[in-house]
């Protein structure tokens, strides 16, 4: 009997082989006391636990791929600067020293401290970051203990070829498992936004996650059928389901390869209407993929990164050169550049003087925060400006959601523009100026606010979970996660049609306009150029090619007066057919 187990597809692609649980030993932390004389030992010792644990993920780091994509790299960076953080430097030399205890007692208790500071928070990047610090304690812990690293206990047979299931990984782990050849990855927890799921898509390895319990079902070594696209996992599949999903395996193999014939194709439907096709970015290493799929440019330059995983805020320069690696690389195509979206509660190494938020996502984040704490927009600002001298550049803001933001930000601009002036520094004087429609109140005024503006970009991720009032990283409530209810769907049309009559271009770079279920309804909603992620390009674009306009826009339409869940899927097939 074939017993079936459902998660979250969150890395493509279709394995089979025998699962091997990844089940680390539980860390045991037993108190002794130190006598005096003995302190400056035991320091010693926890001094080189850290040391150890550079090396080990130094080592890891230079195990990745040189083709991969520079995700991998960021994370295992992110380790490396924790491991310099003084919660972990200082802070248990100091238990070492007032409590007279042996450093595995002294970490777990500052570890206990760190954990407090994360509850406060329930924000999805914050979980990932408190993952993280605990990823990075768990390898000092096994250090200090004399527990060998992944790299040591495992052999390259308990992964190649095998499909791993874990409660979670680390990405040191990930990497290695990956080195060893694994095919898929699988664990209980985790998201669309976990660390697992980035780096399994960064690294082509099929992958579900929030597969709870799943150890209860399963045993090593027995052969199971890991799909990532639809997050299922079968066990005790016969010869007819095996052949079934081999011959799926197959024929995505022989679809990548089809879809890599496209690359020098027009992007432009099939009665005539061009479309406008860019892709999204996070680092300016992400180029050498969008040049691998010919991209019309970056519809959507984050600049999150630049703020993560450090002690203080990059400065003027460090933005710049950032900016000009990709508008280098871009070699005169567009690039819009979006200025910071996170919250203050993301910002480490900023001193917090407030409680943390209840709910960051609508609290002091984005345009709001960098309104109020100018030191820290002002510099991007410059950076973006003078990078607009050497290229086609575009800045956006994100959660624009009032008049006095806009106008507050063109003050600056005004300002900044002028000490440019004074300095000889080269700038573009008519750089474009644009919003994120990403919150309802947006939406339902971009009349208002397109004639401020040079243009528009849909954000779908955070218009979705703010019309439908949900976290999408909450296990709890994620399944109402709707990109075709009918609210969402108003709302984006909304926008385009008051885009579209004040002669204002307008995009959409949410993950919706890169789903291939909903292209031809968008088409059909009026909407003419998307920003997508590298690895979905290919597939929008054949999906715009192979798509008529006329008729695309009656069953959007019916799509748009329809209730029922059910109904709006089976038009939103018929429509997918067209």
């Amino acid at each position: 009997m074939t017993l079936t187990v459902h998660g979250i597809g969150v890395s493509k692609g279709i394995a089979i082989g025998k699962i091997h649980i990844f089940n680390p030993k539980e860390i045991e932390i037993h108190q002794y006391c130190i006598p005096q004389q003995h302190l400056e030992d035991e320091i010693d010792r926890f001094q080189r636990a850290l040391v150890t644990a550079h090396d080990q993920l130094r080592q890891a780091r230079a195990k990745v791929p040189k083709h991969s994509s520079v995700d991998i790299v960021a994370f295992i960076d992110a380790h490396l600067i924790m491991l310099e953080d003084s919660f972990l430097t200082r802070g248990p030399v100091e238990l070492i020293q007032s409590h007279q205890c042996n450093a595995e007692w002294a970490l777990k208790l500052q570890h206990e401290s760190i954990l407090k500071i994360f509850e406060q928070a329930e924000d999805p990047y914050l979980k990932a970051r408190k993952m993280d610090m605990e990823q990075v304690i768990n390898r000092i812990q096994r250090i200090l203990l004399g527990q060998p690293a992944l790299s040591v206990t495992l052999e390259e047979t308990a992964f190649s070829k095998n499909i791993v299931l874990a409660n979670d990984l680390n990405p040191a782990e990930i990497i290695l498992m990956h080195h060893y050849g694994v095919v898929a990855l699988v664990t209980e927890s985790g998201g669309e936004t976990s660390h697992t799921a980035i780096l399994a898509r960064s690294l082509g390895i099929p992958a579900i996650v929030g597969l709870r319990h799943a150890p209860r079902y399963l045993q090593n070594n027995e052969t199971v059928i890991v799909d990532g696209s639809r997050g299922v996992l079968l066990l005790g599949g016969d010869e007819t389901i095996l052949h079934y999903y081999q011959q799926r395996r197959q024929a995505q193999k022989d679809r990548r390869i089809a879809l890599s014939a496209l690359k020098s194709a027009p992007i432009v439907t099939k009665d005539g209407v061009p479309i406008i096709l860019q892709s999204n970015i996070e680092f300016p290493e992400d180029m050498r993929t969008v040049k691998e799929v010919s991209s019309e440019g970056v519809g959507l330059y984050r600049t999150e990164f630049l703020f993560m995983n450090r002690s203080s805020p990059p400065d003027e320069e460090e933005h710049l050169e950032a900016y000009l690696q990709v508008i280098r690389a871009l070699d005169g195509q567009p690039v819009t550049i979006r200025t910071l979206d996170i919250g203050l509660d993301k910002l480490e190494g900023k001193k917090v003087e407030r409680p943390l938020a209840s709910n960051p996502a609508l609290g002091l984040r984005a345009i709001r925060l960098c309104l109020k704490d100018q030191k820290l927009f002002k510099p991007q600002l410059r950076a973006i400006l003078r990078a607009s001298a050497a290229g086609q550049v575009r800045m956006m803001i994100p959660l624009v959601s009032s008049f006095q933001e806009i106008t507050q930000l063109r003050h600056i601009l005004v300002e900044i523009r002028k000490e440019l002036k004074q300095k000889s520094q080269p700038f573009d004087p008519d750089l474009p100026i644009g919003i994120m429609v990403e919150v309802p109140a947006m939406a339902i005024c971009t009349d208002l606010f397109a004639p401020c503006v040079d243009f528009l970009s849909i954000g779908t991720n955070d218009l979705i979970q703010y019309t439908l009032a949900l976290d999408r990283g909450d296990d709890a409530v994620n399944y109402l996660y709707d990109p075709a209810h009918p609210a969402v769907l108003r709302l984006i049309k909304m926008t385009i049609d008051a885009a579209d009559q004040c002669n204002k271009p307008i995009s959409m770079c949410g993950e919706m306009a890169g789903d291939g279920r909903y292209v031809r309804l968008l088409l059909g909603l009026g909407l003419r150029s998307f920003s997508v992620n590298p690895e979905s390009f290919l597939e929008v674009k054949q999906i715009i090619i192979n798509s008529q306009l006329a008729g695309l826009t009656h069953l959007a339409t019916q799509i748009l007066e329809t209730g029922a869940h059910a109904d709006i899927m089976a038009l939103l097939e018929r429509l997918n057919r067209h």
